[in-house]
């Protein structure tokens, strides 16, 4: 089975072929990210770590988003949005809300979480779990919910 590098490096290829400039600068600028990393710290990215830097980027594009449209800059935002959709195609499926709640509840109870206090732990034992798959902030606004109730 192809490693998360290598299918990302097939797709820059079809772009390539397909004359897509758009998502051809996306690959690039992903494999550029990945292979910043590969070269500071002298490592071979596995896929669980190739997702943590595609999680990152989408992470950046769409706090990107907001600032660009609170700025009426609606070009900006939209091109940052075209990113964000090619971004995502390399992760995994998204979780679903029902899919999210259910790990929050199995953490709390894991960890047996009684206040805001308990945050970290709670954090901690999903974010491996959800990394790529769900907006982090959602979450931690859904546990806060769940906590102070």
């Amino acid at each position: 089975m192809e490693s998360l590098k290598e299918h990302i490096k097939g797709e820059m290829k079809n772009a390539m072929k397909a004359k897509d400039k758009e998502r051809l600068g996306v690959i690039r600028m992903i494999l550029a990210a990945i292979k910043q990393i590969e070269v500071d710290e002298r490592i071979e990215l596995d896929d669980a770590r190739t997702i943590v830097v595609l999680d990152k980027m989408l992470k950046q594009r769409r706090e990107s988003i907001k600032q660009f449209r609170d700025a009426g800059r609606d070009d900006l935002a939209d091109k940052e949005e075209s990113e964000v959709t090619v971004i995502k195609d390399f992760l995994p499926q998204p979780l679903s809300e029902q899919e999210i709640d259910a790990l929050i509840s199995k953490a709390i109870a894991e960890t047996g979480a009684a206040s805001i206090k308990d945050m970290g732990k709670i954090m901690g034992l999903l974010k491996p779990q959800m990394t790529g798959r769900a907006d982090m902030s959602i979450v931690s606004s859904r546990i806060k919910a769940l906590l102070s109730a």
